[in-house]
């Protein structure tokens, strides 16, 4: 199961695990869109490609809840 993380690694952003606009790549390093455009959809830790993570619904949370803790260490 995806561990949905709640942030980019790059600048921080918020990513609900509701809403889209997350990319992931195989090891689920997690980025934003604009991030992810950025890195030429190209994970800077791995190498591996940046794809959209798919979503969870609230409903799904409650029963598998997303990671809380954060990546982004500024």
């Amino acid at each position: 199961m995806l561990e949905m993380r709640p942030d980019c690694e790059r600048c921080g952003a918020d990513l609900p695990a509701e809403a889209p606009g997350a990319f992931i790549c195989s090891f689920e390093c997690t980025y934003c869109a604009e991030c992810a455009e950025a890195l030429d959809d190209l994970c800077p830790n791995c190498g591996g490609e940046l794809v959209d993570r798919p979503t969870r619904s609230r409903q799904a949370q409650a029963k598998s809840p997303p990671y809380n803790e954060r990546q982004f260490r500024g």
